[in-house]
């Protein structure tokens, strides 16, 4: 298996390159009677899209979603549901100048020694393109997760660069580019990434994710673990060089008395474990961060070597993100909703029959 797939009982397979003709996946496991059409997409294709701001690449896709099968008169069937989008605006010559180089940081080098050969067009399977049909996967489970438990999933851009928000207030994640809660800063959002991107850098970024009404008894207790599981799916995005749940490395300074979610009748008095105890859902909020590298290809000129392992000099010209983390959210939600559809149907399957279990203690008093 080359691990283009992931999930057990809901199963995402993707393929495609950044320049190819067309991206898509398979969606293997949505129960049946979930209704779903083209246009249910657009919303969140077009959260990750590139061209949404001056501070993303340029690159326009329309990103027009095609459901190829599994569903019928706007109803999942039960079977493999391949969605498809076709690429519209390559531009493979601002490559031509690096097909025998090796970009430092990026995946060029590693990828020649996997394969024995590359494809320099934006990057292949490497761009962030191909993350377009995670986020059309992640429609479907949020769907249905929604449908079925009331659960949601948002995240928002929690760092960029040195700067973190002073508010929080989920209405303004929505109605700036950078998906950021605190809606006073976006101005000063505006111009470090002006400054940034006449430096000719980049930078990184933080992304949390937080699901809402997830109900206890989800994950396993080993090799499944619900925590285990969103850290490989989250570490799968391109980029991503860091996963947290709940406080994260924060519990390195943290004593016990402290970190220790108490108990009481009337609910959970804090949450450091992000929802999730011994791999398993806790019926809290459950909370996950990814941290994403600064972008590779950057106009700022950088030693390398050629496929001859001759000495070089590296500048990437073309569209390119000085942040990827500005993108990330609706990515990093797709991955933990995906991962939670996943769990869900393990549970029912495994565990259904167990039934309500008391007490049931609130996620907050």
């Amino acid at each position: 298996m080359s691990s283009n797939s992931f999930g057990k009982l809901l199963t995402v397979t993707t393929f495609g390159e950044s320049h190819g003709p067309a991206i898509g996946c398979v969606v293997d496991g949505c129960p049946p009677g979930l209704a779903i059409a083209p246009e249910d997409f657009r919303d969140d294709l077009d959260r990750r899209a590139t061209g949404r701001s001056r501070h993303t690449s340029q690159r326009r896709e329309a990103d027009e979603i095609e459901i190829l099968s599994g569903v019928y008169e706007g109803q999942t069937t039960g079977t493999p549901i391949a969605l498809l989008i076709r690429n519209t605006d390559q531009r493979s010559k601002d490559y031509a100048d690096i097909a025998e180089r090796f970009r430092p940081g990026h995946a060029d080098y590693s990828y020649w020694h996997k394969y024995g050969l590359r494809d320099p067009r934006g990057g292949g399977r490497s761009s962030a393109r191909e993350t377009t049909m995670r986020v059309a996967a992640g429609v479907i489970a949020k769907r249905w997760l929604a449908q079925k438990y009331g659960i949601a999933v948002r995240g928002w851009l929690a760092a960029l660069g040195p700067l973190t928000p002073a508010a929080f207030d989920w209405a303004a994640i929505e109605d700036n580019p950078f998906f950021w809660p605190d809606a006073a800063m976006v101005q000063e959002l505006e111009s470090f990434m002006d400054r940034l991107r006449k430096s000719g850098d980049s930078i990184g970024a933080r992304v949390n994710v937080l699901a809402s009404n997830v109900p206890p008894g989800w994950g396993e207790p080993i090799y499944g673990k619900l925590d285990g599981e969103l850290a490989a799916a989250l570490m799968s995005i391109n980029a991503v060089k860091g996963v947290e749940i709940g406080d994260g490395f924060a519990a390195v300074t943290q004593r016990g008395s402290e970190h220790r979610d108490e108990m009481t009748p009337q609910g959970f008095l804090s949450n450091h474990a992000g929802g999730i105890l011994g791999g398993i859902s806790s019926g809290q909020d459950v909370l996950a961060s990814i941290v994403l590298k600064p972008t590779s290809s950057i106009l700022i000129p950088g030693r390398s070597v050629n496929v001859r392992n001759e000495p070089v000099e590296v500048v990437t010209k073309g569209r390119h993100d000085p942040c990827v983390g500005i993108r990330a959210t609706p990515i990093a939600e797709a991955m933990v909703a995906l991962v939670l559809m996943d769990q869900a149907l393990r549970h029912r399957a495994q565990c259904g029959d167990v039934g309500a279990v008391e007490p049931r203690i609130p996620a907050k008093p």
